[in-house]
């Protein structure tokens, strides 16, 4: 039986504490993002001052929750050296910061000891996991969300593990 997923933006407009998200994958084949990576391949670079050309409804809802006090957390565990959409994200993460996010990354070598979920996820306050489900070659397959306490708990202490050990993005370089 297919679940009824709530829409993101109405995950994080119900947080009132923290948003934590996983990134694990070396490649995303996301649709949304295939012009903007694409141009990024040809030599094109969004900077903080254009902010017109890259902010987006993502971005405006990250900065309402953190104006309400939500923490939004992001941590990347990536293999090195870095894919080619890897280095894409890293230059564009500036985007992240501008909303409000904390953003951290683990190369996977500092990461064989840990238990990382087999799957990215998005964990809203202590409620609610939400994965993403992605195919070999990083396309969007959907999403699956759990509110059973016990996943809870593991994805929250596999995050917290990944965090302490991250290195912040503005120390982070490739």
């Amino acid at each position: 039986m297919p679940q009824t997923l709530p829409p993101f933006a109405d995950l994080l407009a119900n947080c009132r504490r923290s948003a934590i998200h996983l990134e694990t994958r070396d490649v995303y084949g996301v649709e949304d993002e295939d012009e903007d990576f694409a141009a990024w391949r040809a030599g094109q670079r969004h900077t903080p001052e254009n902010r017109g050309e890259w902010w987006n409804s993502f971005h405006s809802s990250v900065a309402e929750a953190v104006s309400r006090g939500v923490k939004v957390r992001r941590a990347r565990v990536v293999s090195e050296p870095l894919s080619e959409y890897v280095r894409y994200e890293h230059s564009s993460t500036f985007q992240n910061i501008t909303a409000g996010e904390e953003v951290r990354w683990l190369p996977r070598r500092m990461a064989s000891d840990l238990l990382i979920p087999g799957n990215d996820l998005w964990l809203f306050d202590t409620d609610l996991v939400r994965f993403g489900l992605f195919s070999g070659d990083g396309a969007f397959v959907g999403h699956t969300v759990s509110t059973d306490p016990e996943v809870i708990k593991n994805v929250s202490e596999s995050f917290e593990s990944i965090w302490s050990r991250a290195v912040p993005h503005d120390r982070y370089t490739i």
